[in-house]
């Protein structure tokens, strides 16, 4: 069945690419949602909006900023106004500028756009200001730290304002941006292609006249694709696959340690499905993390390459707060707290994005949650069906990754404060909230770490989501592809990648 899968990819895949001079192929483990960078969510998606959607400012491969669509930036002295330089002469992919002025439509349609999901990453910008056609500045209501970083993501992303306008809610279908690549086509499941853009404005350090991204599910397929020469470049090569690339010597792998995690978060008030013991009670929630042993994950599921973690920040990050340790595995306490709690034999169902991994590591926890009594349903959903599923709270409990960002703040506030767009569990406590504010506000690091530390122990009380662990990326490439870089937040750029 794999072979006649793999062999319908590369028709297809031949098919989408025909009459390219230059192609580079790319295997991604899942299907991106809306490519608008305003409403997208997925971490794929990022992927593919790295080759079509400029942002101000990008981090490189030691996490330090770098200018991309912004040249400079410097705060004023209450740290409440941020002005950036413009790089000059940067073109849209329909020929519109990108200067100030398009700056301010973009950065103001992610604060008032309808389902936009970028509100709440810069809703302390109360005023946008074109300076002159390359400065802006942007005026805060108060200080805000993760500002900054924030623009190096998709809420630093322009969008041409023409095509923006024109095309509403569409948008997302044929974005317009002022990256290396334009949009060409999508067909959902099965491939999104762009050519190169003329007139971008690092055009030199661009090798490829087309990509093709391909969404293929099953890891052992990519990897296959791979091997056979259909696919140049995969994301998320399977742990168990780690030696079969490097034994081939027509391939290499390249690794990072990811930014974020993966873990369970649970409907605490979104809707019926949050109304069990296990939505209610946080002592339900303690039951299942302490019957949950992270490094026999880390070591059945993944040959001990990821990193055990129970924080939104890995142990390795100088942002771990070290007097909330992971918790040991403790099966005995487990079924004490469940008989506490009323559910001696507690039943739930675990949605889980579809993929040969997220299988294997539910499998393994429903292993674990057996031995004290609990009943774990597994139920799985293509991913960004899951993600939909999740914000309607059709959920009980749902085990998701996140991609991470470099400030820490990227990694907890948009799920765990009480009006976050992506706090699909409707988790709210004011304690949480005053903590992560209090470490919003200030770029004094040791204000910060003490705020996360208190809000590091709300969460162990709570146990809105149980962190398992810190991904390492794992990339497959052809032996061919030169100038790949490993990233931290797992993104594929572009730029430098040409094949030998």
């Amino acid at each position: 069945m794999k072979r006649l899968i793999a062999l319908a990819f590369a028709a297809t895949l031949a098919a989408g690419t025909a009459g390219a001079q230059t192609t580079l192929r790319i295997g991604l483990a899942e299907d991106p949602d809306v490519m608008d960078p305003t409403t997208a969510r997925t971490f794929v998606g990022r992927i593919v909006f790295a080759s079509v959607c400029d942002k101000l400012l990008d981090i490189d491969r030691d996490q330090k900023l770098v200018p991309q669509l912004a040249t400079e930036w410097s705060w004023s002295d209450d740290q409440k106004s941020l002005t950036l330089k413009l790089r000059p002469n940067v073109k849209f992919h329909d020929g519109e500028p990108m200067d100030a002025a398009a700056v301010k439509y973009s950065l103001e349609r992610h604060l008032n756009f309808p389902g936009s999901r970028r509100k709440g990453e810069i809703s302390q910008i109360k005023a946008i200001t074109v300076v002159d056609p390359l400065t802006v500045r942007l005026d805060l209501a108060v200080p805000f730290a993760p500002l900054i970083a924030q623009l190096t993501d998709r809420a630093g992303m322009i969008v041409s304002p023409k095509a923006a306008a024109a095309m509403g809610d569409k948008f997302g279908s044929a974005p317009v941006c002022a990256g290396p690549f334009k949009w060409v086509e999508r067909v959902q499941q099965d491939r999104i292609v762009v050519e190169r853009f003329a007139d971008y404005w690092d055009g030199g350090n661009i090798h490829f006249d087309r990509i093709v991204y391909q969404p293929v599910v099953d890891a052992t397929v990519r990897l296959a694709s791979l091997q056979s020469g259909q696919l140049d470049l995969v994301e998320r090569v399977a742990a168990t696959d780690v030696d079969t690339v490097k034994r081939n010597s027509r391939l290499r792998l390249v690794q990072a340690t990811e930014l974020g995690y993966l873990g369970i978060s649970f409907n605490i008030a979104n809707g019926d499905k949050a109304k069990t013991p296990l939505g209610q009670d946080a002592r339900v929630r303690r039951a299942i993390e302490l019957a949950i042993d992270r490094d026999a994950i880390n070591q059945v599921v993944f040959n001990g390459l990821f990193t055990p973690g129970n924080q939104w920040v890995s142990p390795q990050s100088p942002w771990y707060v070290k007097s909330v340790p992971v918790p040991r595995r403790d099966v005995t306490r487990a079924k004490a707290l469940l008989k506490e709690a009323g559910v001696p034999n507690l039943s739930f169902t675990l949605n889980l994005p579809s993929g040969s991994e997220n299988a294997q590591v539910a499998q393994v926890i429903q292993a674990m949650l057996q031995e004290a009594g609990i009943d774990m349903k597994l139920r799985t959903v293509e991913f960004a069906t899951s993600l939909q599923m999740a914000s309607k709270g059709d959920f009980e409990a749902y085990l998701i990754p996140w991609s991470g960002r470099v400030d820490p703040d990227g990694n907890i506030w948009t799920f765990s404060a009480c009006e976050a767009a992506q706090n699909d569990a409707r988790y709210c406590n004011p304690e949480m909230d005053k903590w992560l504010k209090e470490a919003r506000s200030t770029n004094d690091r040791e204000r910060r770490m003490a705020a996360y530390e208190q809000a590091a122990k709300v969460q162990a009380a709570d146990l809105p989501r149980i962190y398992l662990y810190h991904r390492t990326w794992l990339y497959g490439l052809s032996g061919k592809l030169q100038g790949f870089q490993s990233p931290p937040d797992g993104l594929i750029r572009v730029q430098g990648l040409k094949l030998g």
